[in-house]
């Protein structure tokens, strides 16, 4: 767990509940997550990898943090489905260890698995052909993207409320910029009792000179 200096001012705290996390926030981290992802792979990839359903010709001609700010806003998606993106990943991996998210696979990647997220997890959501023309892809090739993620996380689309939180905290505390609020509570206090701990020791040295 990283030490939290309470006097930063350049720290922006975040909620302990995701559900209150400001939306574009969570959407950078976790698009933060998918470009180290692909920066990490990419550079791995020295042979040709067998495409996929989810692989492109080229890089889309676009940012994965526009991409995914894209995706959320039009799409409307909460900050569990985003967070769910991530699960999915290593769920997926987990299955398939020749499939990687790189460059070439994250931009269709996301909005597959951003339109399962959110037939799981809501009560209300789009069509496909919504979120065909928010993507940027065609509604037959999403639905054949929608099947292949299916079978590659097995149907196991549901996490946890405590997994989602885990995903939450980890992507928040990687982050030198932002800061939970029970990290930084937890910061002050202890450096408040350090404070007042040491006045403590002072004031016994000073009786024991008298």
């Amino acid at each position: 767990k990283t030490m939290v200096d309470p006097v930063r001012a350049s720290v922006f705290v975040m909620p302990d509940s995701y559900f209150e996390a400001d939306i574009v926030r969570l959407t950078r981290l976790v698009a933060n997550m998918f470009t180290r992802v692909v920066q990490h792979n990419d550079r791995l990839m020295t042979v040709s990898q067998k495409p996929t359903r989810f692989h492109s010709r080229a890089p889309p001609n676009i940012t994965i943090n526009d991409y995914l700010q894209r995706v959320t806003k039009y799409a409307l998606l909460e900050p569990a489905c985003l967070l769910l993106l991530l699960i999915y990943v290593d769920r997926i991996c987990e299955r398939n260890p020749t499939f990687t998210i790189s460059s070439l696979t994250v931009h269709r990647f996301i909005i597959a698995a951003a339109t399962v997220a959110c037939k799981t997890l809501c009560d209300a959501y789009c069509t496909n052909s919504h979120y065909a023309k928010v993507g940027g892809v065609s509604m037959h090739e999403l639905n054949s993207l929608e099947v292949e993620l299916l079978h590659m996380t097995g149907w196991h689309l549901i996490a946890t409320q405590e997994q989602l939180l885990q995903y939450y905290y980890t992507l928040v505390r990687q982050d030198p910029t932002l800061v939970l609020q029970s990290d930084l509570a937890a910061a002050v206090s202890a450096s408040t009792g350090h404070e007042g701990t040491s006045q403590a020791d002072t004031g016994d040295a000073a009786r024991k000179q008298q």
